[in-house]
């Protein structure tokens, strides 16, 4: 029976001028295979010219049937012995796209019980290739990386060579991921092809990883670049009154560098590098020397980039410096120098300003550095003292321009909308370091401010606002903020101080809780205002409280006032927890400060001591 069946279907293929391929399967081959019995599954394959014309020699493959068939000179197929069941029908032929199609039970006619299933094919001939190389490890091969193309289900994993290639495409814009082993490092990239990208066919993708962008950073190393959330970065240890900014308000000196870097009295500053192995290093007015960085989102209100500095050695000693941009949406990410190089010689503090304007709408890598002009002996000092954004130049040691959110705080509006929403949850104001007024490098209260960025601390988080006092940095109890002494009537429109972070508030992300301390017999007056992009001011009201002493200030304006003199690093808690509820503000992204109010003429500072901010 089963030599009888075979023949019967051979004879059928070879009238309608298909070939077969047929494996046979164990068990009776009358024995239905699906419920209801077998069927046949036919058609015809064209391309999709303006008159279709068959093509031959496609492969046909039906899902739980053995075998595949081709279609003949007509591009007509069959396949029979195929249970009644829901199937998907396949059609693959190299320089054509391999295209499926999926057939219900219902659609077998219930007499003949055939189903027809016809294809059109496009024309796929093009190809997508290229190599993986390892910069980082003199630019070998490199192996064991999953490439995909978005709208290709077959992904590729390159072997010692490195190679990889994807054919049977059409010319188009396609999306090529590369996926690299865990040991290797490395994060996900993503290349684009476009339909101009081709040539004879053929696009050809090689792929550097881990080659530099800036100098000793890859582009992989920029994606985890620190984010500059805020628009207002000032440095420098001498201040005469605010808005200058002093030692204790130096969060400059907690962001990241590359190269020679020195917190002084003036400001960072960024230094060529002179020592005496860096001396045969060749000039070049094209690549940074020494650098600060981070990743900041661009838009209308923070567009201009200016910077208050000065330098050392008056006209006998001009740095050269400049802004670079690294968009690392990018098909190949590089640094782009926004405008000239700039040229300055004075110790008097002047700003320069940079255009940003091309990358609105974008996060990118902002880099501001120093170039070496020569070789040999070398040495010159850029100082920063302020590093600002806004949608206008920003000059002197003016706060940033704009429209006040809340009248004295010189928070503007534009400040809050272009603000980046923060990704961490929680943040401590214990620093590993304990520091006083002092720039050395290892002992003093720069090393304490870089110690910052490892365990989260809140001077490097958050943004601090010193409107009347500054703050205290390093105590064992946390970061404290702080209201002047005597002499100075109540106020609780304006705080002395404030610290602020915006956050995209959604479920997960809706409470948060201060743990924190005051010290002396005084009351601390604080609260926390949310401030949403539109400009909706909102008071917040603890909904519950572990203070000592805690209560709401009466006309205080959204004021409370609290006493609790326990908590340190070691008595965790002692501290008193103030837990707030956001839920009302899911969905949207919010700015949240802290102030310190001086809610009282008692002769003395009033602290508000940070131990920890969590949100969750």
């Amino acid at each position: 029976m089963r030599a009888i069946k075979f023949l019967r279907t051979l004879a059928f293929a070879v009238l309608m001028g298909t070939s077969m391929s047929v494996v046979s399967s164990c068990g009776d081959d009358d024995e239905p295979t699906g419920g209801g019995g077998l069927g046949t599954i036919s058609g015809t394959v064209t391309n999709d010219a303006a008159i279709p014309e068959p093509i031959a020699d496609v492969t046909v493959t039906v899902s739980g049937v053995d075998g595949t068939v081709k279609t003949g000179a007509d591009g007509k197929y069959t396949v029979s012995n195929v249970s009644l069941e829901t199937h998907t029908v396949t059609f693959s032929k190299t320089g054509w796209q391999t295209v499926s199609s999926t057939i219900a039970a219902s659609k077998f006619d219930a007499t003949t019980k055939v189903a027809t299933v016809n294809a059109t094919l496009v024309n796929a001939e093009a190809k997508i290739v290229g190599t993986v190389y390892d910069a980082k490890n003199g630019d070998v091969p490199l192996a064991g990386v999953v490439v995909a193309v978005a709208g290709v289900t077959e992904t590729v994993t390159t072997a010692a060579d490195g190679k990889f290639a994807f054919e049977n495409l059409v010319e188009d814009d396609y999306t090529v991921t590369f996926t690299f082993p865990a040991t290797t490092g490395y994060a996900a990239i993503t290349k684009g092809v476009s339909k101009t990208g081709f040539t004879a066919k053929v696009a050809t993708v090689d792929i550097h990883v881990g080659v530099d962008v800036l100098p000793g950073l890859s582009a992989d190393d920029l994606r985890d670049a620190d984010k500059w959330y805020y628009n207002e970065y000032r440095g420098g240890g001498n201040a005469d009154e605010y808005p200058h900014w002093d030692w204790a308000c130096d969060y400059m000196a907690s962001l990241k560098f590359q190269g020679a870097w020195q917190e002084q009295w003036e400001g960072t500053a960024l230094q060529i590098r002179n020592a005496e192995a860096d001396q045969a290093n060749p000039a070049n007015l094209n690549v940074f020397d020494s650098y600060t960085y981070g990743s900041k989102l661009i838009t209308a209100d923070n567009k201009i980039l200016s910077l208050r500095l000065r330098t050392h050695g008056g006209a006998e000693a001009p740095a050269i410096f400049g802004v670079q941009v690294v968009d690392l949406s990018a098909a190949e990410p590089a640094a782009v120098k926004v405008g000239e190089n700039q040229t300055y010689a004075s110790d008097d503090y002047t700003d320069f300003h940079f255009d940003l304007s091309a990358y609105v709408g974008k996060e990118v890598v902002i880099a501001i550095g120093i170039y070496r002009e020569s070789t040999g002996d070398y040495w010159r000092q850029l100082v920063l003292r302020a590093i600002r954004f806004a949608g206008q130049n920003v000059v002197n040691w003016d706060w940033l321009p704009g429209t006040d959110v809340v009248a004295g705080w010189k928070l503007t509006q534009e400040t809050v909308r272009s603000t980046m929403p923060q990704t961490l949850k929680s943040f401590t104001g214990v620093s590993p370091l304990g520091a006083g007024r002092d720039t050395d490098m290892e002992t003093g209260y720069p090393a304490a401010y870089q110690s910052w960025r490892d365990v989260h601390h809140i001077g490097h988080e958050w943004s601090f606002v010193p409107l009347k006092k500054d703050p205290e940095v390093t105590p064992s109890e946390g970061y404290i903020i702080k209201t002047r002494g005597g002499g100075t009537l109540p106020d609780f429109s304006v705080p002395e101080a404030y610290i602020y972070a915006k956050f995209a508030i959604a479920a997960g992300n809706n409470s948060l809780t201060l743990k924190a301390r005051t010290f002396g017999d005084n009351f601390t007056f604080f609260k926390l205002t949310a401030i949403e992009n539109n400009g909706t001011v909102t008071h917040l009201t603890p909904a519950s409280n572990t203070a000592v002493e805690a209560s709401a200030v009466e006309d205080g304006e959204g004021c409370w006032k609290f006493k609790n003199n326990d908590g340190g690093k070691d008595v965790p808690d002692g501290y008193a927890s103030f837990v707030y509820d956001l839920a009302s503000f899911n969905g949207k992204d919010v700015v949240l400060v802290f102030g310190v109010y001086k809610g009282e003429d008692n002769g003395d500072e009033s602290k508000l001591c940070f131990y920890s901010i969590d949100l969750n």
